[in-house]
């Protein structure tokens, strides 16, 4: 039986918040390897975002969970145009015409747009607005007409989750659940998690372990319950140098 199913955040967590370098991890990923115990990535991030990231950390035989949990890359598997970003486009082309300019989602924007948006570089850019579950974009209307926009998403079925800057779209589903579904797949002994970011926490707090790993550029985490039992612990270093310090200490049971 696996010993460890780990899940983990990608931006600020396993990749550096500046330089999106996972280096400082390799020694806890090649120790992971080793022990035969799995990485399953789990980012906002796209399809073809996340395959391109997860062959070069060598974890192209572990599925990935795409887009906050909207979606699965499975192992080995190549990204493919998902119909729930389909159904969201339409759904959005059926709004009254003030309500809809109100949404700017990445499907509106170029690559440059998206690239201005985001920081990200262009060819980065466009892989971001490769989607197959979930739009992203910015609202430029009102509170009163967010109101309105989010009810009526609710009755079509679709939820409406605000992080720091995009609103995003999506028919549900978490981190967390991805998370019950691919460990219920594998079973391994434990699962551990790792974040840094609230949309992290479900994730978390659902894990045998969780780890909250430090980013100071980010909004913090609040105090979890599961902190008092010492099931969730927290980081003191940030990015992929807490997380190798945090996976090496699972592995040798320090913790």
């Amino acid at each position: 039986m696996m010993r460890f199913l780990v899940f983990s955040d990608l931006d600020g967590t396993l990749l550096d918040h500046e330089t999106y370098s996972f280096d400082a991890a390799r020694p806890a990923l090649a120790a992971l390897a080793e022990a035969g115990c799995g990485v399953v990535l789990a980012s906002s991030k796209t399809g073809p975002e996340i395959a391109r990231l997860r062959a070069a950390m060598g974890l192209a035989d572990w599925p990935a969970i795409v887009e906050n949990g909207a979606g699965v890359l499975e192992a080995g598997a190549a990204p493919e145009a998902g119909t729930e970003y389909a159904r969201l486009r339409s759904w959005l082309g059926a709004l009254p015409s003030e309500m809809r300019a109100a949404f700017r989602g990445f499907g509106d924007m170029s690559d440059a747009e998206v690239a201005e948006v985001t920081g990200l570089a262009p060819n980065e850019a466009a892989l971001a607005r490769q989607r197959g579950f979930t739009e992203p974009g910015l609202w430029t209307g009102s509170e009163a007409a967010l109101e309105a926009f989010l009810a009526r998403a609710g009755e079509a079925g679709i939820a409406a989750r605000q992080g720091g800057r995009f609103l995003t779209l999506s028919f549900g589903a978490t981190k967390a659940d991805r998370m019950a579904e691919i460990a219920a797949r594998y079973a391994p002994e434990a699962t551990v998690a790792l974040g840094d970011a609230p949309n992290d926490v479900e994730m978390i707090e659902a894990a045998d372990i969780g780890v909250i790993v430090q980013n100071p550029g980010g909004p913090g985490l609040p105090k979890l319950p599961k902190e008092e039992a010492g099931r969730i612990f927290r980081t003191q270093e940030s990015g992929p140098h807490g997380w190798n310090r945090a996976v090496l200490s699972i592995l040798s049971r320090e913790i």
